[in-house]
């Protein structure tokens, strides 16, 4: 018995570590940004100040921006992510064994590798052919990809590990060219694969700071990474960034129980 306790004693109380390592961040920030002043203090109670000035400060033309330079970065990238990504899979999936060993390892390079090695490298090849590349969007597109289609790649190929090569070949028989047998029989096969690779892509777009700061070079392009960067570094974190952290916080948290929601619909129907 005094060993079960200590036990659950234990695992709950990693438990309860764990979560609030998580979690106890998210919660300091959501509190401060009620703050009234530049110093997170309390004086006159809780204010809505930061929240207001998201939309009518000084602040929100650049952020508005900001954001919507982040999305159609993100969208951009993870498209062209998932169309690279799907064809660079079905070509890796048919190739031999010690080929497709080979192409594997050098997909997976960009993932074990530290983002700011990618970086460096990328912004050290764009200045080299700087004639080819211009600065702004062409370096942080095709940086993006480069940097995405990997995690692209990873999750089609489980699931076409999975599909019977004979459907591809019957289509064949059937009278189905190459091209039609592809998109009638095979990319339909790999959707799950290529929604869950486009998603990824989009996330670890939009997430991205060191590739976007080291390659936007100076175009004046700011993602809301590269913006919250550079406005904390002239000066330091406000109330405003607490406030614009906690919608986006609370916009997430609304779409993941949405989609949970609606996944355990499909369960129970």
């Amino acid at each position: 018995m005094k060993n079960s306790f200590w036990k659950k004693f234990f695992a709950n109380g990693y438990l309860a570590v764990v979560l609030a390592a998580l979690y106890l961040p998210i919660v300091v920030i959501i509190v401060f940004s009620f703050a009234n002043n530049s110093n997170f203090t309390f004086d006159n109670g809780f204010s809505f100040d930061a929240y207001v000035s998201i939309f009518n400060g000084p602040k929100s033309a650049k952020l508005l921006a900001a954001l919507e330079n982040t999305l159609i970065l993100a969208a951009s990238a993870s498209v062209i992510s998932t169309i690279l990504g799907t064809f660079s899979t079905i070509g890796i999936f048919y190739l031999g064994k010690r080929a497709q060993k080979v192409t594997l390892t050098v997909n997976q390079l960009p993932m074990i590798n530290s983002e700011i090695v990618m970086a460096v490298s990328l912004m050290v090849f764009f200045s080299a052919f700087s004639f080819i590349f211009p600065q702004g969007w062409t370096r942080l597109i095709i940086g993006h990809v480069s940097f995405c289609t990997p995690y692209v790649v990873l999750s089609i190929l489980p699931r076409l590990q999975k599909m019977d090569p004979n459907m591809y070949e019957a289509a064949l028989d059937l009278g189905a060219n190459p091209m039609s047998a592809l998109f009638r029989v095979v990319v339909p096969y790999l959707a799950p694969g290529i929604v869950s690779g486009f998603a990824m892509a989009f996330t670890i777009s939009l997430d991205d700071f060191i590739i976007t700061q080291l390659n936007k070079g100076e175009t004046g392009i700011e993602t809301l990474s590269t913006y919250i960067y550079e406005d904390a570094r002239l000066k330091n974190l406000e109330p405003f960034w607490f406030a614009v952290f906690s919608i986006f916080f609370v916009v997430v948290l609304a779409l993941l129980l949405l989609i949970n929601i609606k996944r355990q619909q499909r369960k129970e129907a």
